[in-house]
């Protein structure tokens, strides 16, 4: 058993202990979490529960990051809302059986989207995240964790707050968690600090019989966590174009949305913890949880980074820890789940706030006057997006293409060139910066064509053709001066730029040529 977990773990030491019971702590963390997001789309607390049991348990042992956590997420959640209004519109008669028998198919078929996008090495992509938006994206994601932790200060079925004694339990037991949390580890890290708050809190409230909310006040009238190893679903939906039409869109989001989250949340683990996973592999591993948690009836779901920051900050490195967390989730469904109801909320919601805590960039706060104002306004951006949409791929992609935009328009700005006549009386253009769309304007405005004289030459060895948009713009200068009968040499044309000229030449009329005696490349007249 040793060598297969080893093998699990590529070979490096694994601390038993700390990996046991660090993922008891997050199976317990993983309990009100996965209920909440069930939830959100308006399923029984089991399909989140199963689906945090089979994601968990597959990432853990395919995925590309040991020790990160995986389950049923908000985020995924959100986006099946969406489908349960359009089955609605569509057969207003359905039942919520019938929903579920669409989710699951929409489940699976995002997972075969993910391990497409894993064959294709698209995981590399995420490199191109900046690190605003990696601000944005973190800090938007601890506001969420911490906000989501708000309606257990709600009376049960209500929306008014606890009232007196109540509420002073609630808070006094939560900060007594948190206190736990953040001193134990001065004194010992030998038991994670965790699982040792959520053991002391509720021993004190079992014990004494403390009135207070409880995991069972969480669930609706009649409903329990308590049942059985996944059952098998074959899911019974019409297998036609129009349904594969139907759920390919949502499919296709729930799959961008978890790809995204769970490489955003490795890329996070593998700075904490100065190693690096490999985010294929996850992208593989993610599809495989998705397609085996639709057909155990499981709303599928990807990474969670606050149960992962749990693991972590627990001493776990190695895929022990998310093997134990699932494994433990699903004996607590099965056989404790009588005990587990009777946890006190105020433990749990202690751990987030202190997760929540952890996982804010607060370093980014003091960013604010030394970054570029474009930066420090995708960053905020980002997170506003991220807490408000509680749509992570949405403001990821949002920041992106604001980041890259901000990019181009910095870069359009830095075309230059320097101009002289030699004694020959060739008129030189020494371009610097890039020639790409958005700096096409500004090169093209440096040349005076009817005044240079005979010839001319652009040098562009502080510079380079980068786009489409760039070979045009040559193509049109050159047309400009042989308009006028002048002849035109390019110099110093880097070899991948003479490549994408090349390339241009069956597509538009590139006006270049070898020049033997320059080694440049001149146009035809």
């Amino acid at each position: 058993m040793k060598k297969i977990f080893n093998l699990f773990d590529l070979s490096q030491k694994v601390n038993y202990k700390t990996e046991v019971l660090s993922g008891l702590t997050v199976a317990l963390a993983l309990v009100p979490e996965a209920i909440a997001f069930a939830m959100i789309a308006g399923f029984s607390p089991l399909i989140g529960l199963y689906a945090a049991f089979t994601m968990g348990l597959i990432t853990s042992i395919l995925g590309g990051r040991p020790g990160m956590i995986s389950g049923a997420t908000g985020a995924v959640a959100v986006v099946f809302v969406g489908l349960i209004v359009k089955l609605k519109e569509i057969t207003p008669d359905i039942t919520p059986e019938g929903i579920l028998q669409f989710v699951f198919a929409t489940v699976i078929l995002a997972g075969a989207i993910q391990i497409l996008a894993g064959v294709l090495r698209l995981g590399k992509f995420i490199r191109l995240v900046p690190q605003p938006v990696m601000f944005g994206f973190v800090n938007g994601l601890a506001i969420i964790i911490f906000t989501a932790q708000f309606p257990s200060f709600y009376q049960k079925g209500s929306s008014e707050l606890l009232q007196g004694s109540s509420m002073f339990i609630m808070l006094g037991l939560v900060l007594l968690t948190m206190l736990i949390i953040w001193g134990l580890p001065k004194l010992t890290k030998a038991i994670p600090s965790s699982l040792v708050a959520i053991i002391v809190v509720s021993a004190i409230v079992i014990g004494l019989g403390v009135e207070t909310t409880t995991v069972a006040d969480t669930l609706k009238e009649g409903e329990t966590i308590k049942g059985g190893f996944p059952p098998l679903t074959i899911p019974n939906i019409p297998f036609t174009w129009e349904t594969f039409t139907l759920i390919l869109p949502y499919s296709a989001i729930v799959a961008g949305v978890g790809m995204i989250e769970s490489l955003l949340s490795l890329s996070l683990i593998d700075e904490i913890t100065e190693t690096r996973g490999r985010g294929n592999k996850e992208c593989v591993a993610q599809g495989t949880a998705n397609i085996v948690s639709g057909f155990l009836s499981g709303m599928g779901g990807c990474a969670m980074l606050g149960q992962s920051l749990i693991n972590i900050s627990s001493g776990a490195r190695a895929r022990l820890s998310g093997i134990v967390a699932s494994v433990g989730l699903l004996c607590f469904i099965m056989f404790g789940s009588s005990l587990i109801e009777r946890l006190p909320m105020a433990a749990l919601v202690g751990v987030m706030f202190m997760v929540a805590i952890g996982t804010f960039e607060w370093a980014s706060l003091k960013t604010f006057k030394k970054m570029p104002a474009s930066d420090v306004i995708v960053m905020v951006l980002v997170t506003l997006i991220t807490v408000v949409t509680h749509n992570l791929a949405v403001a990821v992609l949002i920041g992106v293409v604001l980041s890259a935009l901000a990019y181009s328009w910095e870069n359009a700005k830095r075309i230059r060139a320097r101009k002289h006549v030699d004694e020959d009386g060739v008129k030189h253009y020494e371009i610097f910066g890039p020639l790409f769309f958005g700096s096409v304007q500004g090169f093209a405005d440096k040349f005076d064509v009817l005044n240079d004289p005979q010839e001319i030459i652009i040098d562009f060895a502080e510079s380079r053709v980068a786009d489409m948009s760039a070979i045009e713009a040559l193509n049109a200068v050159t047309h400009r001066y042989a308009k006028q009968g002048k002849k035109v040499h390019l110099r110093h044309l880097s070899k991948d730029c003479r490549r994408l000229l090349q390339n241009a030449e069956a597509i538009i009329d590139v006006n270049i040529m070898e020049d033997p005696s320059y080694k440049v490349m001149v146009n035809k007249i």
